[in-house]
């Protein structure tokens, strides 16, 4: 953990001593200490500490499937070069894929680090479901909800202690929180209204139908096995609400659902 910046571990100190001694009533902190530099290297700790365990991550070799990630990568690039994202140009914005078709669930991690199972990109049934939840784990990383949460949920001192790498099971344990979207780092309600919102707005600005993360919902209510992780966020019938409201805000324009090239995604899956 060593590729964390000198000025976050010494605000980190500067702000352990505040904390201790002028704040011990309180059980939240609403200061993001990480900087967006702090936010990539971060992200690549995980995706190094993903790639070493194959047995629970699984991913796809790029260049044993090439056609699937110049599908889930031309995906990425419709939603990237809309021109809206803060941190285009600053955060990586990689993708994986990983192989387990009965997870139906994907994950960002800080830096613009994506992770997608096969399983929900089996599951889904157009580009514009799929490209609604891209858009929507984008938008996680880019309005930095994922280190606001983590700064949140394992405190100040913790925090400390994993900056300076002396709290290696920490890593492990936010990596699985992330991958399973369950404990202390689910994203907050409001999190989750808000990356809903910069999903419709982003593929508002691309030819995909912009309510394609509605759609995700609507098809995952009639799984007879939906993740568990949604036990965790927003009721699905809200935020259908919800996104219906900046779609029509935004003019209601009704874009593609794209199913032939989206099924031609799916048959490039191992």
């Amino acid at each position: 953990m060593k590729k964390f910046s000198s000025s976050l571990i010494l605000s980190l100190i500067l702000v352990v001593f505040i904390a201790s001694s002028c704040n011990k009533g309180s059980d939240e902190s609403p200061i993001n200490l990480f900087s967006v530099d702090d936010d990539i290297a971060f992200g690549k700790s995980m995706e190094e500490e993903i790639a070493a365990n194959p047995q629970d991550f699984p991913l796809l070799d790029a260049s044993a499937h090439p056609e699937a990630y110049q599908h889930i990568n031309r995906i990425r690039d419709s939603i990237l070069n809309t021109g809206m994202l803060f941190y285009e140009d600053k955060f990586e914005w990689k993708v994986y894929i990983i192989k387990n078709d009965s997870m139906l669930n994907a994950f960002a991690t800080p830096g613009g680090y994506m992770y997608f199972y096969t399983g929900i990109i089996k599951y889904l049934d157009n580009e514009a479901q799929f490209a609604g939840v891209m858009a929507h784990e984008m938008a996680h990383c880019d309005l930095r909800h994922s280190t606001n949460q983590i700064t949140k949920a394992y405190g100040i001192q913790i925090m400390l202690s994993i900056l300076l790498g002396q709290a290696p099971g920490q890593l492990t344990e936010i990596i699985a929180s992330y991958a399973y979207g369950l404990g202390t780092l689910a994203f907050s309600r409001d999190h989750e209204y808000e990356a809903d919102e910069y999903s419709v707005k982003f593929l508002y600005q691309t030819s995909y139908e912009a309510r394609g993360i509605a759609d995700f919902f609507i098809k995952m209510e009639g799984s007879p096995h939906p993740p568990e992780f949604l036990s965790t966020h927003p009721s699905p019938e809200n935020r259908i609400e919800k996104i219906t409201e900046v779609w029509q805000g935004l003019g209601g324009k009704e874009g593609n659902t794209y199913v032939e090239s989206y099924n031609a995604f799916k048959a490039s899956l191992p």
